[in-house]
């Protein structure tokens, strides 16, 4: 209040907007922030395969901590983005600070709802950075599910203190006991342990937010060394700049205090603090334990897994690392008019920085235009993005046909000078030397993870068989549900394996993967040749076990696509000079022989021979024209 009438006192030297803000800071930056106990501080995440309930557990853990008001407007609070209310799923790992008293003690609890998808991985492996314990959430009328398997061995991995809990108790179809068994089968989790809920209405929501406080550690900090931090993850404000979230490892950090980025040793000053709730709370000050947004204004922005340190820090040690990500698929993203250039990639840029997990680099294309090769984490990743991009920004993109990273390793010494080194990562097929310089091809694989009724193992072993898979060792989780491996090129996955496998199965197996590097292959380089001319746009990389299919089906589609031309064209899929598949495109023909009404037949042979004549003199000087629209079509999704 001291604070408000100074400022009241001294208007004429401010704008608005400031005393707006100072207004703002003096009624809401003190109340909640005053457990300086760090023993009373819980930092954990939610965990779960997609659709087991954890945006509605947040809900109702938001609603007993007072910070929603139940009812039925307030649903999926924490998934503020449009894409993630109409597809149903948890896309942006989102926290939420809460108050909570328990035995007359005030605890702050840092909630993190996270993804579900393996697409969106990423979000969860940041997240629980900065936790110490999880919550494992189980649906029980669907029991585990790959993705289940994945964050258990994630949460083990980071020894984070795991609470087993069964979701949607109340629907008739639960059979609670039966996942127990499972859990204590997989995980070894002991039955007496696991908690029982409904997320939806609400039981034993209570007593799980009770289990938080006993059964997770508070985090390991000093509050007495320096400021010490580390970025989970980044946004762009239109009149901030970058505002970071960070977890505080050591010290304490004011409003207006002097720190510096790691990577650049920058110094930089703290303009915006606060905590989520999940709404923006401004605070003067945090504390090591807690999980606060900071903005160092618009030229002060770091980037996820970066550090924010404090500027009289010399100490070089890092306090924690973020495994680096390894993206699963790429795809080609060009505006729909040149004329849109800019404004598409200041979009990408910006959504770029909320969405660490793409990686984003300048490319051409001759009939496309300037445009990107952006990196995504699987298909759902690359859909979630463009959607974001016209959403979010209002940007229309073409996408072409998403392709995999490969290895290869080269021969010749233009060519290792080239690349700089024997191996090199390819990301378009258009980037490949000639086949004479390549002396291994290595592609990415695969340990896919499938968790199905036992009926169907029959089934799944020939579906993934077909996609080129090597069988591991199966394990089964009860009498019903089997746990199937397989080892498999990660092309035969990204495009539609899943979607197969859910038909196949009747829409009951699960399905995840983890990446296990780059082997050695036999893949080649496959080109479209049109009347003998190279068009590089639709050079792509196949098995050689499947050349024959795709190149037929790549001819047929472009048979469709290009437009008749005044002269024959001839579409072949060629690899190292041999054709493979080839399709005529008729020419159009004038009937010049109608002007004859009559005559001797040799009038009628000349006409023919000058019209051969002048067809063949076209195919010698012609330019084959496909349209724009045609490489759109074949290219994009």
């Amino acid at each position: 209040m001291v604070r408000l009438l100074r400022c009241i006192n001294s208007t004429h030297s401010l704008d608005y907007k400031q005393f707006a803000r100072i207004v703002t800071r003096s009624y809401t930056s003190e109340p909640d922030n005053k457990v300086r106990d760090v023993k009373r501080i819980r930092n954990f995440s939610i965990v779960a395969h997609v659709d087991h309930g954890k945006s509605t557990l947040a809900d109702r853990l938001l609603e007993i901590t007072g910070v929603i008001k139940p009812g039925s407007e307030n649903k999926q609070v924490l998934d503020q983005l449009q894409v993630e209310r109409e597809r149903g799923i948890t896309v942006k790992a989102v926290t939420a600070s809460l108050n909570y008293t328990h035995n007359n003690e005030k605890y702050l609890l840092n909630l993190i709802d996270t993804p579900g998808h393996v697409d969106f991985s990423n979000e969860v492996v940041r997240s629980v950075t900065a936790c110490q314990g999880v919550i494992l959430l189980v649906d029980a009328n669907e029991g585990i599910q790959a993705q289940t398997v994945a964050v258990h061995s994630l949460a083990k991995r980071n020894n984070l203190r795991i609470i087993p809990t069964l979701n949607k108790v109340d629907l008739p179809r639960a059979d609670p006991d039966k996942v127990k068994m499972q859990l204590k089968s997989l995980f070894n989790f002991d039955p007496d342990s696991v908690l029982s809920i409904s997320a939806k209405k609400g039981w034993g929501v209570q007593e799980l937010l009770e289990a938080v406080i006993t059964r997770i550690p508070p985090p390991p900090v000093d509050l007495e060394d320096h400021f010490k931090a580390h970025v989970i993850d980044t946004w762009h404000d239109k009149y901030r700049g970058v505002l970071c979230l960070v977890y505080i490892h050591s010290g304490v950090v004011q409003v207006g205090q002097a720190v510096k980025w790691r990577s650049d040793s920058k110094q930089n000053v703290v303009k915006y603090l606060a905590m989520l709730r999940p709404h923006e709370e401004p605070v003067t000050e945090a504390f090591a334990g807690q999980v606060v947004m900071i903005g160092c204004g618009p030229r002060g922005g770091g980037s996820v897994g970066d550090q924010l340190v404090s500027v009289d820090l010399t100490e070089t040690t890092k306090t924690v690392s973020v495994p680096p990500v390894k993206h699963m698929v790429y795809a080609g993203i060009f505006p729909a008019d040149q004329s849109q250039h800019v404004q598409l990639s200041d979009a990408i840029k910006k959504l770029a920085l909320n969405d660490s997990a793409v990686s984003v680099n300048v490319d051409s294309s001759p009939a496309l235009g300037q445009g990107w090769r952006v990196g995504f984490l699987g298909l759902l990743h690359l859909d979630v993005f463009t959607q974001r991009l016209l959403q979010e920004y209002k940007a229309e993109a073409i996408l072409t046909a998403p392709s995999v990273p490969y290895k290869i390793k080269v021969t010749g010494a233009k060519t290792i000078k080239k690349f700089g080194g024997r191996e090199a990562l390819i990301t378009n097929p258009l980037q490949l030397p000639d086949s004479c310089h390549i002396e291994e091809f290595y592609e990415p694989l695969v340990v896919g993870t499938i968790i199905t009724p036992v009926e169907y193992i029959g089934a799944v072993t020939t579906l993934c068989i077909d996609r080129r898979g090597t069988p591991l060792p199966a394990s089964a989780i009860d009498e019903k549900m089997t746990m199937m491996q397989f080892i498999l090129p990660l092309s035969e996955v990204v495009i539609d394996f899943h979607d197969t496998l859910k038909s196949l199965t009747s829409g009951f197996a699960s399905f995840d993967y983890q990446d296990h590097g780059f082997h050695a292959s036999s893949l080649v380089r496959m080109d479209i040749l049109l009347n003998g001319l190279l068009v590089e746009e639709l050079s792509t990389i196949v098995h050689t076990s499947r050349l024959e299919y795709n190149a037929r089906k790549l001819t047929a589609k472009l048979k469709e696509m290009i437009p008749r031309q005044m002269i024959q064209v001839a579409i072949q899929a060629v690899v190292s000079g041999k054709v493979y598949s080839r399709e005529t495109i008729k020419a159009y023909r004038k009937d010049v022989t109608a002007k004859l009404y009559g005559g001797d037949v040799t009038r009628r042979k000349k006409l023919l021979k000058q019209q051969a004549e002048g067809k063949k003199k076209m195919r010698s000087v012609a330019n084959i024209k496909v349209p724009r629209d045609t490489f759109i079509n074949v290219l994009k999704r």
